[in-house]
């Protein structure tokens, strides 16, 4: 069987994914602010990073563990739900933008929602 990474094209279709979606998050109202003074090149590179390996495209992931790469956003910034329901939709607008079937983009929202309380650190 096939991983969610295979379904949805690979590593191009996570990077355009990726793309697309910072896009539209650095223009969301509700979230751009927590990307102000952020080297967006090097946050692509820990996205598609990050991506890859929740959709089985990757064995391992190196980065910071999603608690600890997000606590300055929830201690100094204030992260809250909202904002993390903003980013689960710029994704899903995103996904549907590039004509992802939408059983698959159900994967990937059930995949954001099990990190929901590491990135909130709850």
């Amino acid at each position: 069987m096939s991983t969610l990474f295979e379904k949805i094209g690979g590593e191009p279709a996570v990077e355009m994914a990726v793309d697309k979606f910072y896009l539209r998050v650095i223009e969301d109202e509700r979230i751009k602010h927590f990307f102000e003074g952020i080297d967006m090149n090097k946050q692509r590179e820990h996205q598609v990073a990050f991506l890859t390996y929740p959709f089985g495209g990757s064995q391992q992931y190196s980065g910071l563990s999603m608690r600890k790469a997000h606590q300055r956003l929830v201690e100094n910034l204030g992260l809250t739900n909202e904002h993390f329901n903003a980013v689960v939709e710029d994704l899903v607008a995103t996904l549907q933008e590039l004509n992802v079937p939408e059983h698959l983009i159900q994967e990937v929202g059930e995949i954001a929602e099990s990190i929901r309380a590491d990135v909130l650190n709850q």
